[in-house]
């Protein structure tokens, strides 16, 4: 079993667990579940940069990444050095988050917040929206067909943008869909956990021109943004480059800063 099947087993125990403590019409009676969303889809083609920052505390690959700071600032630092969007981790066993941290970064800022999940149930695609998400993440490592078309409908009935992630071709064949508004490509193996930016360059021949292209993984340099952007890339996801630093509101500054000047 890799990392993956364990945290979707884990996932399942979790949700079922949530469903008895929290039902669906008390996440449907939240303040922010009427809150008009923010397209980050339409964020990524309009902007130059393109930088969706992270708030990542840890992650099975790399363990501690940064565990000092409140998502607060954070996410006030991120929206102050411009970037399009942030992506909040709500996973807790593996990853430090929680749906609190969600909740916290939507009170601090009004920019497109993607809650960043291992979603397997409509049930969190509910508490996304309930908690003041824009848009979600659908893995298509760990869904069938048919559930990404059926959570990607559920997705956009509630104004929700949809960012569906493919590590490889055969993954990538089975999600086309007019569901989704961003197709992004993760270039982390995540059975080795071995990056190659090779993979957003493989597949981004095959990625119909409709969706906003999005890069995740292993990007850390104004080099790997622009050679992406040759590929036809809007988006580029960051997190731990940014994380890893005392604030990350500066450092995506900075970077933003020098790739508007490359």
């Amino acid at each position: 079993m890799n990392i993956l099947d364990k945290i979707v087993l884990d996932k399942r125990k979790e949700v079922n667990l949530k469903k008895l403590i929290i039902p669906t019409s008390q996440l449907e009676a939240s303040a922010l579940f009427e809150r008009p969303t923010n397209s980050l889809a339409k964020a990524l083609q309009h902007s130059d940069t393109g930088i969706i920052a992270e708030h990542k505390r840890r992650s099975p690959s790399k363990a501690v990444i940064n565990q000092n700071l409140n998502v607060q600032d954070v996410a006030t630092g991120y929206e102050n050095a411009g970037v399009c969007g942030m992506s909040v981790l709500t996973d807790g066993k593996y990853f430090g988050g929680s749906m609190d941290d969600l909740l916290l970064a939507r009170a601090s800022v009004n920019m497109p917040l993607l809650r960043k999940e291992f979603i397997i149930d409509e049930y969190q695609i509910l508490e996304a929206k309930s908690y003041g998400a824009d848009v979600i993440l659908l893995i298509a490592a760990i869904l069938s067909r048919d559930e990404i078309k059926a959570f990607s409908e559920f997705a956009k009935n509630l104004n929700l943008n949809v960012l569906l992630e493919v590590h490889n071709e055969e993954e990538l064949h089975k999600s086309i869909m007019p569901s989704l508004d961003m197709l992004g490509v993760n270039n982390r193996n995540l059975k080795t956990f071995e990056v190659s930016l090779e993979t957003s360059k493989v597949l981004s021949t095959i990625i119909p021109d409709d969706f906003v292209k999005v890069s995740e993984s292993g990007i850390s340099s104004i080099d790997a943004i622009q050679e992406l952007k040759n590929y036809g890339y809007k988006g580029f996801l960051i997190g731990e480059n940014f994380m890893k630093t005392e604030n990350p509101g500066n450092s995506a500054q900075q970077f933003i800063n020098s790739l508007k000047r490359a």
